[in-house]
């Protein structure tokens, strides 16, 4: 993609308004405008990071065997009146009337629904176990919305919901959302912190919210340093087998976030040498809730011996838009963003710094085209701005890899490779440069 036809609005000052590196940073690199409090318009850069998270969520989800699905937006209020939720929701929910004076709402979740889909669709223990998510945007009509897309109105969400015929069944599908979301974090270069959480409005007596380690993180969190250095990428995982060993040395070994009392707690249970103190950002979020909503939406199998039984469900929730802000929390310097190669919008930048030298053109265009054929998506400034405003804008959007062409280079035969997260430099060959990359 050619800088000159690319849109990207980049600001040179911080607005006023943005208080939070990841809401500063996403403004100037031209990742979103808002369009109303805690409403976000999302332009090509932010947009193209988060369909690669969003990616990276889907590969994870449909590897522990779930089946993606699409539910609406809008929901009717008459199924979340029969669980019992449309009034304790509270006002945070957008509730509306169509033209016909009838009672709908804006998503804030989906468990009425998708329970309401499964019940239209499966009758026995034979269509169990089963896994079910979408990705789709929600509305929680948040007081204060803050913070950029960490703490908006609206917001991009994976939501993933299970069903089984007992309890056993439930906690082997609640154990493979958690290997799941292990290592769709890790994927992403983020180390998530599953930490023991009350379960809100959703329901149910388990739950835990996954928290990335970002020194700018809102929220403080207390663990076992050997969570720290575990590499779930490093570990095999068959789906198909209990995971039970994995979630159990997860969960014995003790995470806690800044409640006084846990504290307390997780200095007697864990030895001085080995506790770690980080802060973190929640940005997933997994629940098991029995039959709340099975039972009172007549959610029901029969069983190997004919009897009627409520399904036991839970729901595995992700914030995919929340997560960009998330990554730039974790990954950013004085310059701007460090994207991790996994999520990045290109892996490469192209700089020409002298657009009007008919070498230099000639030798970006080739890399240019040669960067493409290779599978290698890239940014190619070729506009007239000065070589400071383009190694500027191009520190701040954050782009692993940077490759300079000038006319002293081209005149020797070589290029710059800069590689963005360390700021190591490299005067090699075109071909060498590529083969770098391609390697």
């Amino acid at each position: 993609m050619r800088l000159s036809r690319y849109f990207l609005p980049t600001l040179k000052e911080t607005p006023h308004e943005a208080q939070i590196v990841s809401h500063q940073l996403m403004l100037r690199a031209g990742m979103i405008r808002q369009a109303s409090a805690g409403i976000y318009n999302w332009l090509p850069l932010g947009h193209a990071v988060m369909q690669n998270i969003e990616q990276i969520v889907r590969e994870e989800q449909n590897r522990a065997g779930a089946n993606e699905l699409l539910m609406p937006t809008i929901q009717s209020a008459e199924l979340w009146r029969q669980s019992g939720r449309y009034e304790d929701y509270g006002k945070e929910m957008l509730r509306v009337r169509d033209r016909h004076d009838r009672e709908m709402l804006y998503g804030p979740t989906n468990e009425e629904l998708i329970t309401d889909i499964f019940k239209s669709g499966a009758k026995s223990y034979r269509d169990v176990p089963a896994l079910l998510y979408q990705f789709q945007w929600k509305f929680r009509d948040e007081v204060r919305p803050r913070f950029g897309v960490m703490r908006g109105r609206e917001f991009l969400m994976k939501d993933c919901y299970s069903f089984d015929a007992d309890y056993e069944g439930a906690m082997a599908a609640y154990r493979k959302m958690f290997v799941a979301y292990l290592r769709t974090f890790a994927r992403m270069n983020l180390k998530a912190i599953p930490v023991e959480a009350e379960s809100g409005p959703i329901g149910g007596n388990l739950s835990h919210e996954f928290c990335v380690l970002a020194d700018t993180g809102e929220t403080e969190l207390f663990t076992h340093r050997d969570l720290i250095d575990y590499d779930i990428l490093d570990r095999p995982v068959d789906y198909d087998t209990d995971l039970r060993s994995i979630v159990d040395y997860w969960t014995s070994h003790y995470a806690r976030t800044d409640d006084t009392h846990e504290q307390a707690v997780f200095e007697e249970q864990v030895p001085a040498d080995q506790r770690v103190q980080r802060r973190g950002i929640e940005v997933g979020h997994i629940f098991y809730f029995g039959t709340k909503y099975s039972e009172p939406l007549e959610a029901y199998i029969s069983t190997r011996e004919g009897e009627s039984v409520p399904v036991h469900m839970g729901s595995y929730g992700i914030g995919v838009s929340r997560l960009v802000g998330a990554i730039i929390e974790a990954f950013h310097d004085e310059a701007g963003i460090i994207w991790p190669e996994s999520v990045a919008p290109f892996r490469v930048g192209l700089v020409n710094i002298r657009s009007t030298d008919s070498d230099c053109r000639a030798t970006c265009d080739d890399l240019h085209e040669r960067l493409q054929d290779a599978g290698i998506s890239v940014l190619y400034d070729d506009t007239d701005e000065s070589p400071g405003a383009k190694f500027a804008q191009m520190d701040l959007i954050g782009l692993p890899w940077q490759i300079v062409v000038g006319p002293r280079g081209v005149q020797a035969g070589t290029v710059e490779l800069k590689h963005r997260a360390t700021g190591e430099r490299q005067e090699l060959s075109p071909e060498s440069a590529l083969a770098k990359l391609m390697a």
